[in-house]
């Protein structure tokens, strides 16, 4: 008996999965297919198998296999997993006031897999995050790109499994058979820097713009000195520098395998950006770009991609006074490549959809909108070859909704992840979050004094 309940709780502490689920064959039929890899399909035909999306395309060329669980989704919308570039969702806490560039700092160390925010994320339909430290710094530490793994809604989860470490959630490179994988077993993500207003502080932060230009600019030679000196000593010549993590993910950066999400908002200080990247010969994402509709010609000639965020409310910084509804539509006809992000709190994810519905209304296209929220976000990540379409052999990532997915009256209905439903409306705890209200997010009850009066005053 005592070695049944160890065998138990091992299988607790590690969170077996339930594998039915991901390796279930299932056909979703009669649903209105929008692939973002070719034109949308009516009366279509998916089939996942394994976490993968195994067929793809319309009915009467695409057989249900014998034995798959077939979902009749007649007069549903059924387009990939939408894709965030930018959120702060799980936890906010990256580099402190010691040092204005901390690249060593992960913001994998501060992220909770308990957050309620993951569920107003499965609600809004997103299912692959780019997790960012703040723009308080120069650079405030390295991103983590996330998965949406959750398991089931939450009344099923005493059957069912969701993450109990934020681990569970990294996304970790897929490579071919036989190919070597430039990230080895580590989990993938960026790092995050800024420039302009906010990391413009007392010493030892920069007082300006130029003293910001120039800290980096000091900061990546240092990061080149360092690089020349591994290998240097790789060869035998000399011996290896003392560790720095800082400057580890900085040399990351300059080799291209980590991508610089970077956040800007003036035209000056975009600028600014695309000088530096070009310098150092560093791959770079243009978040925010308020004013990129001034210097649209100018990205899209260093063929950098824009991240940018559509605010509907008065307020805000300063710097941010320009931005305007139609950057998306202006950067698109540049040229450049446009990803909206939610920047989540600034907007709820839940809500993402009407970022490229805005977009369209102020003159983007429909199709760009709709990759601005799936395939773009994935390759402004490298993500592109599991995520961002239905297409054969990527992950099993969807989001079934209720109608056209930029009309102010459509439902998220269903979340997909890698063949496992972890948001369902039809649910009534995961209406809850799609709609807010009492409670909503709050996993349990507190158990402390007065708790049961003050929200009985709170209700009247």
């Amino acid at each position: 008996m005592r070695l049944v309940w160890c065998a138990v709780l091992v299988m607790c502490l590690v969170g077996v999965r339930e594998a039915p689920a991901e390796e279930a064959v299932r056909a979703f039929v009669g649903a209105t297919l929008i692939p973002i890899d070719g034109p949308e399909i009516e009366n279509g035909v998916l089939v996942i198998e394994g976490g993968r999306i195994a067929a793809v395309g319309p009915a009467g060329s695409v057989k249900v296999p014998t034995g798959a669980e077939v979902i009749d989704a007649s007069g549903r919308v059924i387009m990939p997993g939408l894709v965030d570039t930018h959120s702060h969702v799980g936890g906010f806490g990256g580099a402190d006031g010691s040092h204005p560039i901390q690249p060593g700092v992960r913001i994998a160390d501060s992220l909770n897999p308990f957050d309620g925010g993951f569920r107003r994320v499965v609600a809004g339909g997103l299912t692959t995050l780019n997790v960012m430290p703040g723009s308080g710094h120069l650079s405030s530490g390295q991103t983590q790109y996330l998965k949406m793994r959750l398991g089931a809604s939450r009344e099923e989860r005493e059957e069912r499994d969701g993450p109990r470490t934020i681990e569970e959630l990294f996304i970790y490179d897929r490579v071919a058979d036989g190919e070597e994988s430039p990230w080895g077993e580590e989990p993938m993500g960026g790092l995050k820097m800024a420039n302009g207003t906010n990391p413009m502080r007392d010493p030892p932060f920069p007082g300006t713009r130029g003293k910001a230009a120039m800290m980096v600019r000091q900061r990546f030679i240092q990061a080149q000195e360092y690089a020349a000196k591994l290998e240097s000593a790789a060869e035998g010549d000399g011996e290896a520098p003392k560790r720095d993590l800082d400057l580890e993910a900085l040399v990351d950066v300059l080799s291209g395998r980590r991508i610089v999400h970077h956040h800007t908002h003036r035209a000056d200080d975009i600028m600014t950006v695309l000088r530096l990247a070009d310098e150092f010969g560093f791959r770079v994402v243009l978040h925010h770009v308020s004013e990129g509709w001034r210097v649209a010609d100018e990205i899209a000639a260093a063929g950098v991609p824009c991240s940018i965020i559509i605010v509907d409310s008065p307020g805000g910084k300063l710097e941010a006074r320009y931005l305007i509804f139609e950057t998306g539509a202006v950067l698109e006809r540049a040229g450049a490549k446009v990803a909206y992000h939610t920047d989540d709190w600034i907007t709820d994810s839940r809500l993402f959809l009407r970022s490229a519905a805005l977009g369209v209304r102020a003159g983007m296209t429909r199709e760009g909108a709709l990759r601005s929220l799936t395939m773009a976000g994935a390759e402004m990540m490298d993500l592109q070859d599991r995520v961002g379409s239905l297409t054969v052999g990527k992950d099993a990532d969807l989001v079934v909704l209720s109608g056209d997915p930029l009309s102010v009256y459509t439902q998220v209905l269903e979340t997909w992840v890698e063949g496992v439903k972890v948001f369902d409306r039809a649910v009534p705890a995961d209406e809850a979050v799609a709609v807010g209200g009492y409670n909503a997010l709050q996993e349990t009850e507190p158990y402390f004094c007065c708790y049961d009066h003050l929200m009985k005053a709170a209700m009247k």
